[in-house]
């Protein structure tokens, strides 16, 4: 049997920002500088940091609300962060230079993430109940993705509420996009024909966080929801393949490591778990924070690494071994 992925503290950094860290991502590597972890926070601010020491790399400010959260393009070279303000700010990770400011009111601006050919930014529109498609070429919003009511027999049902989307994730091969919204929905889209394909039922509560598996079939999804369970999906066939608890609360992240072996999640019972799917077991729990973990992120590439943020305004990596 294989051996099971195994976490160790590495380095953690209290007080990296002066709020609650709400938001971490992975900057790829480029060829002239190593990877950074990207961090947002309620104190408006984004924070560059260079692992392994977690040295910090640079602030950047200009968001006027809490920053909700942040993603890298896949070349390394840009990334964008968002705000409760509604703003998605573009720019240049070694100058900081604005490249693009993105609003699309009346939508608010939850998740983000780059598709993994870097053409395309996917953002979680929030009560307008889609996603927003920018073209990273020219900025401008080329599609909007709405996530279809279901039908009811209560027209009275304040419905589009429930279809709040807080959370999206690209497939591997970019073709698909999944969102993940407030009465615990999972919509999947067809990204090249701009077409709804299905919900993905089970969870009933908030699902703040996807992540699919980088499987090259791409089908595999992980969702983690309020509802304390990450469920595993393929997200083709509608079907539920698996669903694991373990966490006393919210499970308010899900990531899953580069080579697909073994997923990350963090929850608002202050751990960080690291599960193994064919056991749909937690295999360790890690008790760093002392408040709830907001995001768990895999570096992407080899040299194993984890990194988590928190509302206790700490940054914790891990060595994955």
């Amino acid at each position: 049997m294989a051996k099971s992925m195994k976490l160790a503290g590495l380095k953690s950094v209290e007080n990296a920002h002066d709020e609650s860290v709400w938001t971490a991502t992975w900057v790829p590597a480029t060829n002239s500088r190593p990877p950074l972890l990207l961090t947002g926070s309620l104190d408006e601010t984004v924070k560059l940091w260079r692992p392994d020491e977690l040295e910090l790399v640079r602030t950047n400010t200009g968001h006027c609300l809490g920053v909700v959260s942040v993603a890298a393009h896949p070349s390394g070279v840009i990334a964008a962060s968002a705000s409760l303000d509604s703003l998605v700010r573009v720019f240049d990770i070694d100058t900081n230079a604005t490249i693009a400011t993105l609003e699309a009111p009346p939508s608010e601006v939850w998740q983000m993430q780059f598709d993994p050919k870097g053409t395309t930014l996917a953002v979680a529109g929030g009560g307008s109940a889609s996603i927003k498609l920018w073209d990273t070429a020219t900025w401008r919003l080329v599609s909007t993705l709405s996530v279809p009511r279901p039908e009811g027999p209560k027209p009275s049902d304040k419905s589009s509420s429930k279809k709040f989307v807080l959370s999206v994730a690209w497939s591997p091969d970019g073709r698909r996009l999944a969102c993940g919204s407030i009465d615990g929905t999972i919509s999947i889209f067809d990204v090249p024909r701009a077409k709804f394909l299905h919900h993905l039922e089970g969870h009933y509560m908030p699902v703040r966080s996807l992540v699919f598996s980088p499987e090259p079939d791409g089908r595999k999804l992980y969702s983690a929801s309020d509802d304390g369970h990450v469920h595993v999906y393929d997200a083709e066939g509608k079907a539920i393949i698996g669903a694991m608890s373990g966490h006393s609360s919210w499970v308010l992240s899900v990531d899953v490591s580069p080579d697909g072996e073994a997923i990350a999640t963090g929850s608002s019972d202050k751990t960080v778990r690291l599960w193994d799917f064919k056991m749909r077991a937690a295999i360790q729990t890690m008790s760093n924070h002392t408040d709830q973990v907001w995001a768990v992120a895999f570096r992407p590439g080899g040299g194993g690494r984890l990194a988590s943020v928190s509302d206790d305004k700490s940054i914790s990596l891990y060595h994955c071994s």
